[in-house]
């Protein structure tokens, strides 16, 4: 217990630097990097499991309670199980290329939106490429006027622009064209846009 509380402390410490004050399951939702809230989730587990485990052994030995020793054990592993589960769930979207925040996605629509060399912003795509890199794809439709060079000068622009929102975005790629409901939803099985 000495040995993995003094681990669960670290995790904890790591992890209220990193989640600011939000809510403790919002922030592991949230997080990005799963090193912090597994090892904490783990050393938790862990620690509940001893305490479970030593409530079984006193209720056995001190208690005279035969079924507590196995009672205890069924509860540590259907808590293993939750744990597990838990985990699992949270770093699926991680492996399977989860998208950017909300929050992100918006700023970037705005910057967009506001400036002069844009008629529409088509789509904004991201996904997180690990837990400090996120790649950004946006499709505009650029005013009529604008030169090639123009465009070519506004995209590096918009790069530049985007990847000064969050420091996270490393990648990003514009891509010029006319503004199309394709763009907005994907394409359904069997028919073509």
């Amino acid at each position: 217990m000495l040995f993995e509380g003094g681990s669960f402390l670290v995790a904890w410490k790591e992890f209220k630097v990193v989640r600011k004050g939000t809510p403790f399951f919002r922030a592991i939702r949230r997080s990005k990097d799963p090193s912090i809230f597994a090892v904490l989730l783990e050393d938790g587990a862990a620690l509940a499991g001893l305490a479970i485990a030593a409530l079984g052994v006193a209720g056995s030995a001190v208690l005279g309670v035969p079924w507590a020793d196995g009672a205890a054990s069924v509860a540590i592993g259907v808590l293993l199980v939750g744990v597990a589960i838990f985990l699992a769930n949270e770093t699926r979207s991680l492996l399977t290329g989860e998208s950017a925040s909300p929050r992100i996605v918006e700023a970037v629509r705005a910057m967009l939106a506001a400036d002069p060399r844009i008629d529409t912003v088509a789509e904004v795509l991201s996904m997180h490429l690990g837990p400090s890199e996120i790649l950004l794809g946006v499709t505009l439709d650029f005013h009529d006027a604008l030169t090639a060079g123009e465009i070519e000068d506004a995209a590096d622009d918009f790069a530049v622009r985007i990847r000064a929102i969050d420091p996270r975005i490393t990648r990003v790629f514009v891509r010029s064209g006319r503004a199309r409901a394709a763009y907005a939803r994907p394409l359904e099985a069997g028919k073509s846009g």
